[in-house]
């Protein structure tokens, strides 16, 4: 199947703008591209790259972007929004502000939301919803059981027809392997990406954080890595039987990196993600207990991290996603053991990376940018390109700038990010999305950067 146009998911479409980034370091690695430029768009494209100053505006708007980057827009292929049910959390209108403030131009919503989307009736709603209130384009998955509950599929052909991108019980794995075959054939009729919430309940139960020394020496329940990668096993060997495709979600652990590299060896057509706050904190930031840090899968041990970090940069994980989960207040001020697991995450996950990686030599600039786009490839759409005749989704970001994390507010309704308070480097100052500017950063005035 040949990949479609990210615009073409559901937001609130307005004529593109006609814009000039004069002297910006382009940046596109899949393209070959790594030079300064002036980028011009218009009617929605990449209309030219010219050398630096030579561009004639005209009736563009001319943006002075002297110093900082041109990127191709990020893509998130695993966000919660939300909505329907817990919209004092999240939802579509404040979630892709978030989305567009951390230079995105797509997000993929989960659907375990009150109720879960699991009917044709609800995509259709939500997909209303966002063509209303979205800031950048959004897609829906649908549930893959009946009401979550792992026992029922869901009308996987109908909900296609009404616009899931594809099929999750994310929040829950699948835990019987005849229901997820029988999702599998079905799948392989009707199209779209299984995205698989790696877990065996009968492992993890009522663990609160990694199994390990910390979990030890706090005396809190721990989920051992085993419960993902004995999952990503299985899954794999079901995939391969039926030639499903499948999507592993948020990655966690070291033998979960080897499970899905052993997948890949074998021909099973997987792809698979990981978040920054598993690229970049441990369990050791549980000592504090700081609900922030508490996440399903939880935050593992160094050797975890490293192993997640060599597996993005060997390309057996091929993307960033943030599994960004907005909870309220309420929910995280309580005893760890008791507090809702998640965090937000769109906001800071490029200016993170780059802070934690991309400055000290960790990873490579290139190699970042690549992978914070990819989710859009792993569910058959277009990878955000700066290449002249591309959709124009860039994201401009001043590398030098320093913010704290938070410190101004949050686009986001919620604010339970494990980053607030943090020192960032890199900061997104504008998102273009098919032309359209989605988001604009306070200081970065019209025609000058701040």
């Amino acid at each position: 199947m040949s990949a479609v146009a990210i615009s073409s998911l559901s937001w609130r479409r307005a004529d593109g703008a006609g814009l000039v980034l004069r002297g910006a370091r382009v940046l596109d690695p899949r393209a070959g591209i790594d030079a300064p430029h002036d980028v011009v768009i218009r009617d929605g494209e990449i209309a030219e790259l010219v050398a630096p100053g030579s561009a004639d505006p005209g009736e563009l708007e001319p943006v002075d972007a002297e110093g900082l980057l041109a990127l191709p827009a990020f893509f998130d292929p695993h966000a919660h929004l939300r909505a329907p049910g817990h919209e004092h959390k999240e939802d579509l209108e404040t979630g892709t502000r978030a989305a567009a403030a951390g230079g995105y131009c797509g997000v993929l919503a989960m659907p375990n939301t009150d109720p879960p989307v699991d009917g044709a009736a609800a995509i259709h709603a939500l997909r209303r919803r966002a063509d209303r209130e979205a800031s950048v384009p959004v897609g829906f998955l649908a549930a893959i059981t009946r009401g979550m509950s792992g026992e029922e599929l869901t009308e996987m052909a109908d909900l296609r027809e009404a616009g899931a991108v594809g099929f999750t019980d994310d929040g829950w794995p699948v835990p019987s392997a005849r229901v997820l075959r029988r999702a599998m054939q079905y799948q392989r009729l009707v199209g779209g990406v299984l995205a698989l919430h790696e877990e065996d309940p009968e492992l993890s139960r009522r663990g609160v954080m990694h199994e390990g020394e910390v979990s030890a020496a706090l005396g809190l329940a721990g989920i051992p890595s085993v419960s993902e990668s004995t999952m990503i096993a299985r899954d794999a060997a079901l995939a391969a039987y039926e030639d499903a495709r499948v999507h592993v979600l948020h990655v966690s652990a070291r033998e979960s990196v080897e499970a899905v590299a052993r997948a890949k060896q074998a021909g099973v057509r997987v792809t698979a993600e990981v978040t920054p706050h598993h690229l970049l904190l441990t369990d050791e930031e549980v000592r504090s207990l700081d609900a922030r840090f508490k996440m399903n899968p939880p935050l593992r041990a160094e050797d975890d991290r490293a192993a997640l970090l060599d597996g993005l940069r060997s390309g057996t994980i091929d993307c960033v996603a943030t599994d960004h989960a907005p909870h309220a207040t309420e929910e995280k001020e309580v005893p760890f053991e008791e507090a809702a697991m998640g965090v937000t995450g769109l906001e800071t996950a490029f200016s993170a990376l780059y802070t934690d990686l991309v400055v000290p030599g960790v990873l490579e600039l290139e190699l970042l940018v690549e992978r914070m786009s990819a989710g859009a490839a792993a569910f058959e759409y277009d990878v955000p390109s700066l290449r002249p005749g591309n959709e124009a989704n860039v994201t401009l970001v001043d590398p030098e700038a320093e913010w704290d994390a938070g410190a101004e507010g949050w686009e986001s309704r919620s604010k339970n990010s494990c980053f607030a308070g943090r020192r960032l480097r890199g900061r997104v100052l504008m998102t273009v999305v098919a032309g359209q500017v989605a988001y604009r950063q306070r200081s970065f005035a019209m025609g000058v950067a701040a």
